[in-house]
């Protein structure tokens, strides 16, 4: 989720717990920046090694396990930099971070990049897929709320407003699997029996989905718009990756080909040889328009790279007037 979403959300949580009405606005503060805290996993990267940061994003300080500790260290910094000369107690700051923190990798698990809830017992990216990353119904009500606590200072609208950021998911959950029975019925239509099928919301709504589902040879996107009734935008389809078909010449024991194996990991196997470029490899699951093949990112390869070089990260990521027309089309229903 975005960063801003992450830390008023931390700060809805630990205004809730607050002490007493005086602490609501320094609660809120404690739970905004400990809400975000887990997003400093980006600066691990690495220049010899593209994919670095797309495994180590959403790792081990998006654990589960790691919420006491992560806690603990946005507490003490926290206490240090501002709870000790406000008085707030090192336990009370603590506990305060400790909320924040926690609300940060169930919040991205609802949505679709992958979190490992489960790290360091499973390296399984846990993706609910029932909210986009950015989503202003959902955020802009719990903007307005913390503040309005902290002003106030009336810890009881944070919990109206925690109640929201709970309740919202719950309804992409509904959405997701209507958008999943939607699916199937369009790939039931093909005569289809789906190996797996799943739906991820367009950027910014819930309204608007994206369908992809998998058979032996192929995988298909659809887009499908689900409010009271449900109207359907069949796809495109794409050949899936066949390594020993279209990168014939590629050395199993190189790191390119290993690199494959973690790109696929990182797209839950949804990848696919570019149709526009024999050397690129592409995530399948994400596109500007939710019924094209048009991957946002991907991986490049080079039959000329050395046993021991990486692979090239590749975002393609230009949003075009094409792009915003035909997205907000489905997204209106026409």
């Amino acid at each position: 989720m975005d960063p801003v979403t992450q830390g008023v959300l931390g700060a809805s949580l630990s205004q809730s717990f607050a002490r007493n009405k005086k602490q609501t606005a320094i609660a809120g503060l404690f739970g905004l920046l400990s809400g975000m805290a887990p997003d400093l996993d980006v600066f691990i990267r690495s220049s010899s090694d593209p994919l670095l940061f797309l495994e180590y994003h959403r790792h081990f300080t998006h654990s589960l396990v790691f919420i006491p500790f992560g806690g603990l260290l946005c507490g003490t910094f926290m206490y240090l930099l501002l709870g000790k000369r406000w008085g707030v107690s090192f336990l009370l700051t603590c506990l305060y971070c400790t909320l924040g923190y926690a609300t940060h990798a169930i919040l991205d698990a609802c949505t679709s990049y992958g979190t490992q809830l489960f790290w360091p017992f499973s390296n399984i990216r846990i993706a609910w897929n029932s909210m986009s990353i950015i989503d202003p119904i959902y955020t802009l009500p719990i903007i307005v709320g913390v503040l309005i606590a902290a002003i106030k200072k009336r810890p009881s609208i944070a919990k109206i407003v925690f109640a929201w950021a709970l309740i919202y998911p719950c309804i992409g959950v509904f959405q997701h699997n209507r958008a999943i029975d939607a699916g199937l019925a369009l790939a039931h239509a093909r005569g289809h029996e789906p190996i797996n099928i799943d739906a991820k919301p367009s950027f910014a709504n819930i309204v608007l989905w994206k369908v992809i589902y998998e058979t032996p040879e192929y995988y298909y996107v659809d887009a499908v718009r689900v409010l009271s009734d449900i109207k359907k935008y069949p796809g495109e389809k794409i050949e899936k990756l066949d390594i020993a078909r279209d990168f014939f010449w590629l050395d199993s024991e190189s790191q390119q080909a290993k690199d494959i194996e973690r790109f696929r990991w990182f797209s839950s196997g949804y990848i696919a040889q570019d149709p526009n470029n024999p050397y690129r490899i592409m995530d399948v699951r994400y596109s500007f328009v939710p019924n094209e093949i048009d991957s946002l990112w991907g991986i490049l390869l080079s039959p000329q790279a050395a046993m021991d070089e990486h692979v090239v990260y590749s975002s393609e990521n230009v949003l075009t007037a094409r792009h915003q027309d035909a997205f907000f089309g489905q997204l209106r229903g026409e």
